[in-house]
């Protein structure tokens, strides 16, 4: 088990991926799209910034956003973890988990694994957000597990404004 401060750079690892796909003026915008831009950005996580690399990235990216949102099973993450293995490995403080994996694999090996740690730890926290016109996602701390949005202060306002905005248009109608 990995120890608090690395499940959460695991969890800001995924996070950032799965919303390296934000929605700006109105537009869905890719910042994996553009070679240099991706390169930078996967070595500011801690990868090695190769084409191959990024090529797994992307296609954990997608199938990651669709397994969240529902729209995919699973298992159609099992073809990222093939030749992946974790072995164990012992220190004085206990047994820590190493991940083996390819090169051009690990890293997306890395967010797989992370989102299975967060599903196994927090079940049903990981989550799109609820305003339709956002690609983001959320992990919810909240007490309640009732967060909505990416952002209370982006999306949250933006769909409260709106509702607020429909009940005062309904309510001059009738």
């Amino acid at each position: 088990m990995a120890d608090p401060e690395q499940r959460d750079q695991q969890e800001a690892l995924l996070l950032a991926l799965l919303n390296s796909t934000p929605v700006v003026n109105g537009v869905a915008e890719d910042r994996l799209a553009d070679p240099e831009e991706a390169r930078s950005w996967q070595r500011a996580h801690g990868g090695s910034g190769t084409a191959a690399e990024l090529r797994t990235l992307v296609a954990a990216r997608d199938a990651l956003q669709e397994v969240v949102r529902g729209t995919r099973p699973a298992t159609s993450l099992a073809p990222l973890l093939e030749d992946v293995v974790s072995r164990p490995r012992l220190s004085p403080a206990g047994v820590s988990w190493q991940l083996d994996a390819p090169a051009e694999r690990r890293m997306a090996a890395e967010v797989i694994m992370a989102w299975s740690a967060v599903q196994e730890t927090m079940p049903g926290r990981l989550r799109p957000c609820a305003n339709p016109e956002c690609r983001l996602f959320l992990v919810d701390r909240s007490r309640t597990n009732k967060a909505r949005w990416c952002s209370m202060a982006v999306c949250g306002n933006r769909m409260k404004a709106r509702r607020h905005y429909q009940r005062t248009r309904d309510a001059v109608a009738d």
